[in-house]
């Protein structure tokens, strides 16, 4: 599903974008500036979450954040700081269902059982994998976000000088650039983050939330 670099799924490639433009947004369309979208999937964690709230602070950029509906239940106020600190959220179903796998009945009230903590009109599929049937008929209640750029911080044996090189090599005006708030990732984040924001920042990027306005200007 992605296209394959140094051993590396970075960057969503051009087919999957056509394949899956309609329903499914791989990146913001008619961005014309540096302007970027920093998101984060898996979850409220603990103090992982808070760590990356207090870097973004620090650098004084907006992101947003796909969660999980237990974990939210579970930490509703890392949840709320989230929301304080103006950030933006999104559904990311209520136990990280695989869309191929899950019947869509099933999946669709997973995504449901999430909303009444989550409370947004973004839904990004875990794993990416969404069968275009569910898209068609969930896009119908929101917008359906994949990304541009994977920093693949939750692989184990990652190069994570090699990953970030590749990031900003294929950062563009409109980037949507996922890392993790997990206990999997928490290393390979904490490392590429602070690296990758500096990068955005030096080289003039400007980091705004996603809002489902951008993508249903209608």
């Amino acid at each position: 599903m992605y296209l394959i670099k140094m051993g590396y799924y970075i960057k969503m490639p051009k087919i999957i974008k056509e394949l899956t433009g309609r329903y499914v947004f791989c990146n913001v369309p008619n961005v014309h500036e540096k302007t970027i979208y920093l998101t984060f999937d898996d979850g409220p964690t603990e103090n992982i979450t808070q760590w990356i709230l207090e870097k973004l602070n620090h650098y004084d950029i907006k992101a947003t954040f796909f969660c999980i509906g237990k974990n939210v239940k579970e930490l509703p106020n890392i949840y709320q700081k989230i929301l304080d600190n103006n950030h933006a959220t999104g559904n990311h179903t209520n136990n990280h269902l695989n869309g191929f796998k899950t019947p869509f009945k099933l999946y669709h009230e997973n995504i449901k059982e999430a909303e009444q903590v989550i409370k947004s009109s973004l839904f990004r599929p875990p794993y990416g994998r969404i069968k275009p049937t569910y898209s068609y008929r969930i896009r119908k209640e929101y917008s359906i976000i994949l990304w541009s750029l994977l920093s693949m911080d939750y692989k184990q044996n990652l190069n994570t000088q090699k990953s970030l090189d590749l990031l900003t090599k294929n950062l563009e005006p409109g980037s949507i650039i996922v890392f993790h708030d997990s206990l999997k990732a928490e290393n390979n984040m904490k490392i590429m983050l602070p690296q990758f924001i500096e990068y955005a920042l030096k080289n003039d990027f400007k980091f705004e939330i996603l809002k489902h306005e951008i993508f249903n200007p209608n």
